[in-house]
């Protein structure tokens, strides 16, 4: 059965899972998560009427907390990952050596990216090539530049690596990264990269006018892949509200809430 859309869902233009061949980036902030978007993309992607895979890899929590979450949204990620379709990489304890050799930082990047390639080849071929439908998430990457002791180049090597399955096997992947805690930093490069990668860019923000009871920040989502009348491209900005509650987000537009 098909799941009702929401203003999220129409902003990313998703009727079920992430559109394969696409980027979508969520950048949030410490004081404000934008992790229940990637549990709302988790959902759709293992919603019934899919028959795609997810190819998940954390760094930032176990496989008990999005089991937790996804069970509170109605999804069962313990009967999908033994049915293959929820593959879980958990990489709370990378850490990719540091020393003269940058070899041993990339060589621990290019070891997880043939995980997720040889994940890639084994749900492709239980898949039929027109329901193939395969989603990789990353929850979240500047952890993984945590893990590689600030070595940014072989981040977006890996990162440009999973970019590719995107065109090689019509893969969808979704990036969750911190963007507060570039502030600081001279040359974002590892954002800005990101961000040109990205087909939709999606922002989780605090309100403007600081803390409300009812609304728990705001979500900006730019869709670069909008495709007209005409048959061309166009890139499209929504911005709406959110309130995250026990097992469902609220999506509403500013100035609808009292």
């Amino acid at each position: 059965m098909e799941q009702p859309l929401n203003l999220l869902d129409e902003a990313l233009v998703l009727v079920s899972s992430p559109p394969p061949g696409r980027v979508i980036l969520i950048e949030d902030q410490v004081e404000t998560s934008g992790a229940f978007v990637l549990h709302h993309l988790i959902k759709r992607a293992l919603s019934l009427d899919s028959s795609g895979v997810v190819i998940f890899v954390s760094l930032s929590q176990p496989f008990s907390h999005y089991e937790r979450i996804l069970r509170k949204l109605g999804c069962n990620l313990v009967a999908h990952r033994e049915n293959g379709r929820f593959i879980f990489f958990d990489m709370l304890k990378l850490e990719c050596p540091d020393g003269d050799e940058g070899d041993v930082i990339g060589g621990g990047l290019v070891d997880l990216y043939r995980k997720i390639q040889k994940a890639v080849e084994v749900g492709s071929s239980a898949l039929p090539e027109h329901k193939r439908c395969i989603t990789i998430m990353i929850d979240d990457i500047s952890l993984l530049e945590v893990a590689a002791n600030g070595s940014s180049p072989y981040v977006l090597d890996f990162l440009h690596y999973c970019h590719s399955l995107t065109s090689e096997n019509g893969c969808s992947l979704v990036i969750l990264n911190h963007d507060d805690i570039y502030s600081s930093m001279m040359g974002p490069t590892l954002t800005l990269q990101m961000e040109y990668l990205a087909d939709i860019v999606i922002k989780a923000e605090p309100l403007v006018t600081g803390l409300a009871t009812d609304v728990h920040g705001q979500l900006t989502v730019l869709n670069k892949g909008i495709v007209n009348e005409h048959g061309s491209l166009r890139s499209k900005l929504h911005n709406f509200h959110f309130k995250v509650k026990e097992n469902s987000v609220e999506y509403f537009y500013p100035g609808t809430r009292t």
